[in-house]
């Protein structure tokens, strides 16, 4: 699908928030309880929470649009090939839930059409929460209120500030191509999984490089990378979709995210 994603219904974006809600209370309950930890065949974290948390979500989206498609990370697939399709990460950063820390979160995406118009970035422990949703700007919520999150203007790479979640998921042809970038920023910090987005959103970052995500770790950025006035794609400058590759540029200023792109590819 090309060009600018529909507009999303509103009533898609209070039943989303209504899901990160009820998410919230799942993965606050069990937060910092020491509950028992489980690996999954690719070796990777799971929880009770995460599982409980996918769900509920499903079990809201399923109630509320029984036609509509739902990919999640526990679950897996149902009517992925359906209009409207829910992509849910109960809990973005499970490393980071299990030890207590607080930058985990929950991410929600909505796709029409193969294209997201819809996406939410919810912070539990930190109280902080991004919604973007096609045709209108994306908003932060925190203690302090709701606003609009923008992202900042940024003129070049050795001006930027940049983070990615990991080194580690830099691997062969990736590191390199990741060195080259890094070799280029002002700053590059790790650390924050999905929270690195809202920053991006909210304008205290210019640009987030990463790979290895699955669809569920990136589609619900999208609509709030865009919709605070950011750009976010694959590594070769394409949509980010359902059949992406896991590799993921995103930047506050389109210069930013071109000099990136050429860097990633070698020129």
């Amino acid at each position: 699908m090309t060009g600018p994603a529909p507009p999303c219904p509103e009533a898609y974006v209070a039943l989303a928030t209504r899901m990160a809600d009820a998410a919230r209370a799942v993965t606050l309950r069990h937060f910092r309880t020491g509950l028992e930890v489980m690996d999954k065949a690719d070796e990777s974290p799971v929880t009770v929470a995460d599982r409980e948390a996918e769900t509920l979500l499903r079990g809201l989206a399923a109630e509320a649009c029984p036609d509509h498609g739902l990919v999640g990370e526990e679950h897996g697939s149902e009517r992925p090939d359906a209009e409207f399709v829910w992509v849910f990460d109960p809990i973005d950063g499970t490393k980071r839930f299990i030890t207590g820390n607080p930058l985990f979160g929950t991410l929600i995406a909505l796709l029409r059409g193969g294209a997201p118009i819809l996406g939410v970035i919810d912070m539990p422990a930190l109280g902080e929460r991004w919604v973007g949703a096609a045709g209108r700007p994306t908003v932060m919520t925190d203690r302090a209120g709701v606003r609009e999150a923008r992202v900042r203007s940024c003129s070049e790479l050795s001006k930027a500030v940049q983070t990615s979640t990991a080194p580690d998921m830099f691997e062969g042809a990736d590191a390199a191509a990741f060195a080259r970038v890094e070799k280029a920023v002002k700053l590059l910090l790790y650390g924050g999984d999905c929270f690195n987005y809202g920053s991006l959103a909210s304008g205290y970052t210019d640009l987030v490089i990463e790979a290895g995500l699955g669809v569920y770790d990136h589609l619900a950025l999208v609509a709030v990378v865009q919709g605070a006035g950011g750009i976010i794609t694959d590594w070769r400058g394409s949509p980010l979709g359902l059949e992406s590759d896991g590799r993921v540029v995103a930047a506050g200023d389109p210069r930013v995210h071109a000099a990136a792109l050429e860097r990633l590819a070698g020129d």
